[in-house]
């Protein structure tokens, strides 16, 4: 690659290309249980894995697969929160040459279905609940032939594992599973020692991930990624933390593993570290991940701003000591500046926030972490990775430093297309470069700024108007906990400007004064009309807020 405008921000440690080896996602765990073989892998309400462990666990669990009739390219899906089985399950799936479907634990029957159905799943590992409540109810319409099921408890430390059955009963959490064939226990098949793997899977070509795109901007989808392309983006992810000490770092995995986010950034990069996991199954569980903060010492914490945001206004915060944090990625949705430097203020950690897509495995961008961040923006391509702003029009033409365009990208970590969608791959993926359908600038250190999703283009009286702008105005305001705004339907001005607003606890705040603050702030045109206030926005499983399901709102009262 020729020299590009960004290479001069990059740190002194950070080659402008790395050396990616010809390896599998498998080889790289199968490495690291040889290098740290007694290093802790996940660490979960107290009980603990090693790397040997985990590679024995995942070692049978690919042997039972495929002693079950797994062939190399079979599809399994993967259904349950961040547990010590989801690494098994994952990784298991890989070690006998099968490709992973990660599911949403979120999902209803009818997105189950949708996904199975579409991936033509014929094996399934799944949290015992979610097949007796949600699978095995709609089995006849899937293609299902065998089902490894396992319990929240399995992996518990004693005297959890005990306790628990008699406290989750009220969650809905702890079910009885009936024996029936073609259904497995994988605490059983993981304890069977005579169980041995096929052989190392070795092509980096061969396809890892049917990874679904959660279906906000439609029908689910689903980006076909590599070995090579999740190796890449693990390798990639790791030359960005500089400082890092390969064996020795603590990872607090918040980010769902079924999201792509959190199974590069958190699982494949922590297991390429030799890092240990400290799994956070609910997310949403902010005292608890405070709790673990405090007890397990974690390093690294990758998250999206709203956990950022929520452990800045978690009660008594200022008192508990999370110093702990070196190094934070924020990704999926933009971080508000105040966010941010609330957050290191309290932690001495620093906040890297990058940019990435399903279809990029999924990190592109990010900011040094220890070199020249700039406020606002997605930060510079990573090692080995190529962008462009070009014209939104025909996409073919590439635009001046400081003007808008469609961002498009290129690297390994780049996806060859959609599953079984060609015409939408070739709408997506054009002579290797991946279009994002993210409208974006780069300035004259090469620094990208996201400044919105085509989609989400609000276009008021002829102008332009992107959402993510007044979202940070709104922001800066003291009194605004979180904020969205979207287009909606206008008689005269096509659409104009809506926001949607949650009051920080214990402050009141009028739509007049909301009006107010955006009007000494935006253009005239920029300034909302309309003010709604609420208790919570929608948001996606990893805190993004769901834009898509505000305008359904609103277009729903307009008919």
């Amino acid at each position: 690659m020729d020299h590009r405008p960004w290479f001069d921000h990059y740190e002194k440690n950070t080659p402008k290309t790395i050396e990616i080896p010809e390896l599998t996602l498998p080889q790289i765990l199968d490495n690291t249980a040889k290098k740290w073989p007694n290093q802790r892998a996940t660490i979960f309400e107290g009980a603990i894995i090693s790397y040997k462990q985990l590679a024995s666990y995942v070692d049978r669990l690919a042997g039972f697969l495929v002693s079950k009739g797994l062939k190399i390219g079979d599809r399994v899906a993967i259904q349950m929160p961040n547990l010590p089985q989801t690494i098994i399950a994952y990784y298991g799936v890989l070690r006998a040459g099968g490709v992973a479907v990660m599911v949403n634990p979120m999902y209803v029957a009818r997105e189950i279905e949708h996904q199975l159905n579409d991936a033509e799943v014929k094996f399934a590992i799944v949290m015992d609940a979610y097949w007796v409540n949600l699978i095995k109810p709609i089995r006849d319409k899937l293609m299902l032939e065998h089902i490894v099921v396992t319990a929240l408890a399995d992996f518990l430390p004693f005297p959890k594992n005990l306790l628990f059955p008699l406290v989750g009963k009220k969650t809905g959490l702890v079910v009885s599973v009936e024996r029936e064939a073609n259904v497995y226990q994988l605490k059983e098949i993981i304890e069977n020692r005579a169980l041995k793997p096929p052989a190392m899977p070795s092509d980096p070509n061969a396809t890892a991930n049917l990874q679904y795109s959660g279906g906000t901007t439609g029908v689910s989808k689903a980006a076909v990624l590599s070995h090579r392309n999740l190796v890449s983006n693990a390798y990639q992810v790791q030359s960005w933390f500089t400082g890092m000490e390969e064996g020795k770092e603590v990872e607090l995995a918040a980010l769902p593993f079924f999201h792509v986010f959190g199974l590069t950034v958190c699982m494949n990069f922590g297991i390429l570290a030799g890092a240990a996991q400290v799994l956070v199954p609910n997310p949403r569980d902010i005292k608890g991940m405070v709790n673990l903060i405090k007890k397990y010492r974690p390093t690294i914490f990758p998250a999206v701003p709203a956990m950022f945001n929520a452990i800045n206004n978690f009660p008594g915060i200022e008192k508990i000591d999370i110093s702990s944090i070196k190094g934070c990625f924020s990704g999926s949705a933009p971080l508000p500046i105040e966010v941010l430097e609330r957050f290191e203020t309290l932690t001495g950690g620093i906040i890297t926030e990058g940019f990435g897509m399903t279809e990029s495995s999924p990190v592109t961008h990010a900011n040094p972490l220890h070199g020249l961040r700039k406020p606002g923006s997605i930060g510079i391509p990573l090692p080995n990775t190529d962008a462009k702003i070009v014209d939104l029009e025909e996409g073919t033409k590439e635009m001046p430093i400081g003007e808008d365009g469609e961002l498009i990208l290129y690297g390994p970590q780049v996806m060859s297309g959609y599953w079984n969608r060609e015409d939408e791959t070739e709408l997506t993926i054009r002579n290797g470069w991946l279009y994002s359908g993210d409208i974006a600038q780069m300035d004259e250190d090469g620094y990208f700024y996201i400044v919105g999703r085509k989609k989400d283009m609000i276009i008021a009286g002829g102008y332009n108007i992107y959402p993510r702008e007044i979202d940070e105005i709104l922001y800066e305001h003291p009194k605004v906990l979180e904020a969205a705004a979207i287009g909606v339907p206008h008689e005269t001005r096509g659409e104009t400007v809506k926001v949607f607003i949650v009051v920080q606890p214990g402050e009141t705040l009028t739509a007049e004064e909301v009006i107010e603050f955006c009007r000494e702030r935006l253009a005239p045109y920029k300034v909302p009309r309309l003010v709604e206030f609420r208790d919570e926005l929608p948001k996606s499983t990893i805190g993004k807020v769901l834009r898509r399901v505000l305008r359904d709102e609103e277009l729903a009262k307009s008919k």
